[in-house]
């Protein structure tokens, strides 16, 4: 009798646990992938918001397999809005694929230097964010020099996205530490 009383919490405490981070995974999702579907510009505002989305749930939740679809969520926001970049959206489909990278790239950083490693918060987000930028840029840069990409697209993979990383991560650790989230979700 005994044994069953403690089964049925201890699958209680796990249900609830399973859907308290079911929901904040949705909400995540919806938040990446609707303020650059619904907001579109400004860019440093959109990015900033998207970046300290994929951030919280890096620090919440880690990178794993059921994350993985917040990775892809504000660029497909962005492509289905098709405004961000204009009549240049279709080139946004070439750099798709480095932007899931890349995001891949923020959350692991994030997740291992922050969360595994107990490195400090801001070596951690500027690494991340270097690591996000470099390799986007590196990417874009690539793509340009070989005419697959206008130029326009080493200003957006550069300097823009560093900055709404490190606004992104700086939201982010704020919304964190005020337990934002946990009111939230």
């Amino acid at each position: 009798m005994g044994q069953t009383v403690e089964r049925d919490i201890e699958v209680e405490r796990y249900t609830g646990v399973f859907a308290h981070e079911t929901i904040k995974l949705y909400l995540y999702f919806f938040v990446g992938f609707l303020v650059p579907f619904s907001l579109g510009h400004p860019q440093y505002l959109v990015g900033t918001v998207v970046n300290a989305t994929l951030i919280l749930a890096a620090i919440e939740m880690g990178l794993s397999r059921k994350t993985l679809p917040l990775l892809f969520a504000p660029s497909l926001g962005v492509l289905a809005r098709g405004i961000i970049f204009g009549p240049l959206t279709p080139f946004l489909l070439i750099m798709l694929p480095f932007i899931w990278i890349g995001n891949a790239l923020l959350v692991f950083v994030i997740s291992q230097l922050y969360q595994n490693k107990k490195k400090n918060y801001g070596i951690a987000l500027g690494t991340a964010a270097g690591v996000k930028t470099g390799f986007l840029f590196s990417a874009a840069f690539a793509l340009v020099s070989f005419s697959i990409l206008p130029p326009l697209f080493l200003a957006t993979m550069g300097l823009d996205q560093l900055l709404t990383a490190v606004a992104g991560g700086l939201l982010a650790i704020g919304l964190h530490k005020a337990g934002i989230t946990k009111l939230c979700f």
